[in-house]
């Protein structure tokens, strides 16, 4: 198979590029960056993409895309900037892409997608999981963790208190509630690109990926 990730330096992200580097099942991996980091891979490769002003031809021939993109409003700046990294940059990618005949795409949300939603974080996720579904791909992954656990490379004081308390109380919370591993979010969305028999859309809640 032949994959396209974007968000391969975030928290799910990075550890799915270092899978699917791995993965003997993936001839081919391209993450979609704005600027090139210093990591080293076995096989994928980093391509600088102008998400701004994007082109299809780096979707031709590829089969999947794996979505891992996602901000805060805090370091995002606004709800404008936020909006753009969490709806506007995967939709014009699927949009591209499905243009080009890539039949299965991977996105990540959350647990609270909503289109409907007061709040504003989930009513952007829903948004994006409603225009994704609206292009019909073949094969729709739809992945809504829950609190996230894992390294980041920010300090988000609000989600280490919330993991803490999710943690202690795990044994209380239902399983598609409970705090997961990025990589558990990671190992789903390749076991995902696997199956040959995809409904066209699948939406996977964290109990599932434990």
């Amino acid at each position: 198979m032949k994959a396209i990730i974007l968000g391969s330096t975030g928290l799910i992200g990075s550890t799915l590029i270092s899978k699917l580097d791995a993965d003997a099942s993936f001839t081919e991996v391209i993450a979609l960056v704005r600027k090139k980091t210093d990591k080293n891979f076995s096989k994928a490769k980093e391509v600088v993409f102008d998400f701004e002003n994007p082109t299809d031809s780096v979707f031709e021939g590829i089969d999947i895309i794996f979505c891992c993109l996602g901000t805060t409003i805090k370091k995002a700046g606004s709800k404008e900037a936020f909006r753009k990294v969490d709806f506007e940059y995967p939709l014009v990618t699927a949009q591209l892409a499905k243009n080009k005949g890539v039949g299965k795409y991977a996105i990540v949300t959350a647990m609270g997608a909503d289109k409907s939603s007061a709040i504003f974080y989930n009513k952007v996720k829903g948004e994006i999981e409603s225009e994704l579904e609206k292009l019909n791909f073949p094969s729709l992954g739809i992945f809504r963790p829950s609190m996230l656990l894992g390294e980041r490379k920010e300090f988000r004081l609000g989600e280490k208190i919330g993991q803490m308390a999710m943690k202690a109380l795990a044994f209380l919370i239902p399983a598609n509630y409970k705090a997961i591993q990025g990589s558990k979010v990671a190992e789903a969305m390749v076991k995902f690109s696997k199956q040959t028999q995809n409904s066209e859309k699948e939406i996977i809640f964290s109990g599932e990926m434990l």
